[in-house]
């Protein structure tokens, strides 16, 4: 049968974090002992105390249908921990969306038409890409990699790329994959351009609570001017390690909120009714396990940066997230399949964010596990 595929398909690339984790299971399900470096899970279990909460949940009957944009109890929390961070939105102004990814993909469609201006900053985590495209956008990048992956310096360049025909402008910080933490400076220069040009800005801050060194991620909506012109975009994946409960939310202007709740109602309806209610509970009851898991990651950070100095290798440090950008060949692809095939350590090319010789690594994995794989990767001669 000859089958064709709509342009929206056709035109993105599966996800490369995805693909680099799945030939990683499939060479595990062969028996082979893989160091597996490229995914953004906290290595940590969920806090018992949210298991709890979610099975008490599914007791007391809490499996049905949720109001598709979230229980009232968890979008008065969530509007609570948005306060504290300087950001004024009421609890109406909220929706609650299985995982973050698709509260993003909400916003684009929301914002986004056949032919619109999307800028992105490089390096860019890779579903923007592929949810601007899906939306029929049209990208405009600007590249941070000459700038130590900071923004601040490339003000200048921003300011070339952002117009009055900008739709939607994208900033991730903390950063994934670099990790970089952007400075008040910096997102207040994306408040003028934003404003000076009318554009809506994602502030996707779903690493804001895992930066190091006394370093606080200031949060662009929080700022004056752009109350009514970003969307926060955070969720639980990250700092409460809940994966795989799939828990995230958009906080926006009333009026993106009625558009981009549409869309959910007609497609994944509302997140899981019981997981709300864990969700509560991570907000309420969890400052403690996300500092304990903060303080493990701070020291993964401090003994990579060693270990890899001690091959020659230096590795850009960033304040926040959990990941770091070696520095590899510029063929970052051939470099990253060598790697998995010969050392049996995956991790993601950096070419798939926008950064070519460059290859990401998650330091969510244990200190034994990340001493193995970076000398798995010296005695295989891919570092130095």
């Amino acid at each position: 049968m000859s089958r064709e595929f709509a342009d929206r398909v056709t035109r993105i690339e599966p996800s490369a974090t995805v693909a680099v984790s799945n030939l990683a299971s499939e060479l595990e399900a062969d028996g082979v002992d893989v160091v597996d470096l490229s995914v953004g899970e906290p290595d940590f279990p969920t806090p018992e105390v949210v298991s709890e909460a979610g099975k008490d949940a599914i007791d007391e009957g809490h499996t049905g249908y949720a109001p598709s944009n979230g229980i009232p109890e968890l979008r008065e929390e969530i509007a609570d921990a948005l306060g504290e961070r300087g950001l004024s939105y009421g609890a109406d102004q909220l929706i609650v969306t299985p995982g973050g990814k698709q509260g993003l993909f909400e916003t684009f469609q929301a914002l986004v038409d056949e032919g619109s201006e999307v800028v992105l900053l490089d390096p860019a985590w890779v579903s923007y890409e592929a949810m601007a495209k899906i939306a029929g956008a049209d990208l405009n990048r600007v590249d941070l990699t000459p700038y130590d992956f900071q923004l601040e310096p490339a003000l200048d360049d921003l300011a070339e790329a952002v117009s009055d025909d900008t739709s939607l402008l994208v900033v991730n910080s903390p950063n994934n994959p670099t990790g970089a933490v952007y400075s008040e400076a910096a997102l207040e220069g994306v408040r003028d351009l934003a404003v000076e040009h009318d554009v809506t800005v994602i502030s996707d801050e779903i690493y804001d609570r895992i930066t190091y060194g006394g370093v606080e991620a200031p949060s662009l909506g929080a700022l004056d001017g752009m109350g009514d012109r970003t969307v926060t975009l955070n969720g639980f994946s990250k700092a409460y390690s809940m994966t795989g409960w799939r828990l995230g939310y958009i906080a926006a202007p009333e009026d993106l909120i009625d558009q981009a709740g549409k869309l959910q109602s007609h497609s994944v309806t509302c997140a899981t009714h019981f997981v709300q209610h864990a969700g509560v509970t991570a907000l309420r009851e969890c400052d403690e396990f996300v500092a304990e898991m903060r303080d493990e990651f701070a020291e993964r950070r401090e003994m990579l940066a060693d270990l890899f100095g001690d091959h020659g290798v230096d590795v850009p440090l960033g304040d926040g997230a959990f990941y770091m950008m070696v520095p590899v060949d510029e063929d970052d692809q051939a470099w990253c399949e060598n790697a998995i095939e010969e050392a049996h350590v995956a991790m993601v090319p950096g070419s798939a964010f926008g950064a070519p010789g460059y290859a990401r690594l998650s330091y969510a994995a244990s200190e034994q596990r990340l001493r193995e794989g970076v000398q798995r990767l010296a005695d295989g001669g891919f570092l130095g």
